[in-house]
């Protein structure tokens, strides 16, 4: 594991909750939580940390600003030719985009997500968020492109019309009417964003990680796979969730009545 960058702590924070929650805040207030280098080296440090950390089971994906979840990427350092700069070798674009994950992420949005801050958002498995939030990706409006994984994320993530409809209009889709969609797992009040993510986390969290993780990676090649390789695929991670330790510990505590005690192997 490489040395924790200096930017983690100060541009993005990171603590671990009850012990098995991890939570990830952009913190950068004044520029509406923009991705600039240090952004995107303290993401990708922390997803590996994450990673590597048998304790996390769940990472939350949160923001400090009331006014963004995340504008995107920081066209000051664009501007300054440093947009190469804005992505990590593993990560893509704020070391996120990406980066190879086997742990669930919770994007908990509480304010706009647009351009590559809706990007960040598709990142994770599930989304939290208020009911002031919007996604979007207005690159259009401004003669770019969305190349975070945006254009094609968002057509698994919504019906295939109203996916369009936002990608080439580059209008917002209020939270409301995303959670209505199927794009936001839950919907709550600014205030309560972090709380309700932290309670979908818990949810997750009490199960056995292992068994969590094999069910999260086949589901999400489901996408791309014909279903003969997915039942190949399926066989391979259930063969290795019943060979764990888990797999005894799981019905023994369901027979002795108490909670499992997940060894996460």
């Amino acid at each position: 594991m490489s040395e924790k960058p200096e930017s983690v702590g100060r541009e993005v924070l990171y603590d671990i909750v009850e012990n098995h929650i991890a939570v990830v805040q952009l913190n950068r207030p004044d520029r509406r939580n923009a991705v600039n280098n240090e952004v995107a080296v303290a993401l990708d440090w922390i997803v590996k940390e994450t990673e590597a950390n048998d304790a996390v089971r769940v990472v939350i994906l949160g923001s400090t600003s009331d006014g963004a979840f995340c504008a995107g990427a920081d066209l000051s350092e664009i501007s300054r030719g440093r947009a190469h700069l804005l992505s990590t070798r593993d990560g893509g674009f704020a070391g996120l985009a990406t980066a190879r994950r086997e742990k669930p992420w919770i994007a908990a949005v509480a304010a706009p997500a647009l351009a590559g801050g809706c990007e960040l958002a598709l990142s994770c498995h599930m989304i939290v968020a208020s009911d002031n939030a919007s996604f979007g990706l207005p690159e259009v409006k401004r003669g770019l492109f969305a190349g975070a994984g945006g254009v094609f994320r968002l057509t698994r993530r919504l019906p295939v019309a109203i996916a369009m409809e936002l990608i080439a209009t580059g209008d917002p889709l209020p939270a409301r009417r995303a959670y209505e969609l199927g794009f936001v797992n839950r919907l709550t009040s600014r205030e309560n964003v972090m709380e309700e993510a932290l309670t979908l986390a818990r949810a997750i969290g009490v199960n056995a990680p292992l068994s969590v993780r094999e069910s999260l990676k086949v589901a999400g090649m489901s996408f791309d796979r014909p279903e003969s390789e997915l039942w190949s695929v399926s066989k391979e991670a259930s063969g290795r969730v019943f060979a764990s330790e888990d797999a005894r510990e799981g019905p023994v505590a369901f027979l002795e009545k108490r909670a499992p005690v997940w060894k996460g192997r």
